[in-house]
């Protein structure tokens, strides 16, 4: 067993339904079997466990794991594609980027780039879209597994309006999903999401076939883009003129539960997040890829006031990195333009246990008694700006938003998945 000490802050229940921050100076968390079996004051928790290795982790603060929900494995060297919108952009860097995972070597060196990434953000547990090739998903999945990382992800699939190499059938994308859903859905800390590209790139029929394998991979989950620009939205329409809007496109074909997470939703209807809330979908809000791609202001209040589920996301390429921390800040700028202020708690909550709950993960997401030990320590260079205002901090709510404002990859110290340590690749 294991006690670890710091300063913990966490959210374990909704700053939009009451709850707030919970936060713990000089705490003791006592790990067992990468479960959490105790929780409190560390001289109390020390008194119990006396001759337990202790793990110091006193400066700075102690975070759960970030939850990242939306985040593209092939489009690391296409981050910083600015200037265009997003179907230009998915023409210009990110499909011919997408295109060169079919080379037989280039998926490991991306793949390796990618889980570093993650890791080295603080990031512990991820929805990940794949490649549009197997073999290259396979690669993902391997270097998943040897950094110990908690990851979903799926062949990605589309059979019209893609480059050519992009395409499929409904058959071949049921058959090699489901191959590779045998091969990794439940191995290590992986597994299986079903990953139609959007409805812009797919048919009824690939449709059709994506349900189907949801249907056969138990615990499978589902994930697409869903009314990120106009001119996507529109172009949907034309497509399914059957549909009654872009999320119909989804739910007719039984592709949307809980274990359901839709990219973006900057431009929804309210009868979109009727469907979405009573589906029990969710949607990943990524801020600075909304930005970047001027896809628009995500309409934040809309979705709570709905009761739409709602958890971060980096968005990889288009996103500008894979900091979830850097997301929770531009969250908060783009909810402060609309209106809807939020707090470092909701900034929290949406990176941690909100993600937790899209994914369907009832065991990360927080730091309680039960939970499995997944955790971040920020821990910023003695010096540095963010260890200068961190010890001016007014209270705990204050030392968070300071994390937020001013945290990057310099000041992740450690990251632990059930209480072992992120392995590096590189």
């Amino acid at each position: 067993m294991t006690v670890y000490r710091g300063t913990v802050l966490d959210t374990p229940t909704s700053p939009f339904d009451g709850g707030g921050l919970r936060a713990e100076v000089d705490a003791g968390i006592a790990v067992e079997h990468g479960a959490i079996v105790d929780r409190g004051p560390f001289a109390q928790v020390r008194a119990a466990r006396p001759h337990d290795e202790v793990v110091d982790l006193t400066g700075g603060v102690v975070l759960p794991g970030l939850v990242d929900t939306h985040v593209h494995f092939p489009q690391v060297r296409v981050i910083g594609g600015l200037g265009k919108p997003l179907l230009d952009w998915l023409d210009g860097p990110a499909l011919p980027e997408e295109a060169r995972m079919a080379d037989v070597d280039y998926p490991g060196v991306i793949a390796g780039d990618f889980v570093d990434g993650l890791a080295r953000a603080g990031t512990t547990t991820a929805l990940v879209f794949g490649a549009h090739f197997a073999p290259a998903v396979d690669v993902l999945f391997e270097r998943a597994a040897a950094a110990g990382l908690r990851i979903t992800a799926g062949l990605v699939v589309g059979d019209r309006k893609l480059r050519p190499e992009l395409v499929t059938t409904a058959e071949q994308a049921y058959a090699d999903g489901l191959a590779l859903a045998q091969r990794w859905h439940g191995k290590e800390r992986l597994r299986y999401a079903v990953t139609p590209r959007f409805s812009l790139a797919t048919t009824p029929g690939l449709l059709e076939s994506c349900a189907a394998l949801l249907r056969d991979v138990d615990g499978a989950l589902f994930t697409s883009h869903v009314n990120e620009n106009p001119a996507e939205i529109a172009a949907v329409a034309q497509l399914f003129p059957e549909c009654a809007h872009y999320v119909d496109t989804y739910d007719r074909f039984a592709l949307l539960g809980r274990r359901s997470v839709l990219a973006h939703s900057v431009h929804p209807i309210d009868a979109e997040l009727d469907v979405l809330a009573a589906t029990g979908a969710s949607v990943a809000h990524c801020p600075s890829s909304n930005s970047a791609l001027g896809s628009g202001l995500f309409p934040l209040q809309r979705h709570v006031e709905r009761g739409v589920r709602v958890a971060l996301g980096t968005d990889v390429g288009a996103g500008t990195g894979f900091s979830l921390l850097r997301e929770g800040l531009q969250a908060y700028f783009m909810q402060a333009l609309r209106g809807f202020p939020l707090t470092s708690a909701h900034l929290l909550w949406l990176a941690t246990r909100a993600g937790a709950a899209a994914l369907d993960l009832e065991d990360v997401g927080d730091l309680s008694v039960g939970r499995q030990f997944d955790a971040v320590w920020v821990r910023p260079p003695d010096g540095s700006t963010l260890d200068r205002v961190l010890g001016h901090a007014a209270d705990a709510d204050d030392a968070l938003a300071k994390v937020f404002a001013l945290a990057g990859t310099a000041d992740i110290r450690g990251t632990w998945v059930a209480g072992e340590r992120v392995r590096l690749l590189s």
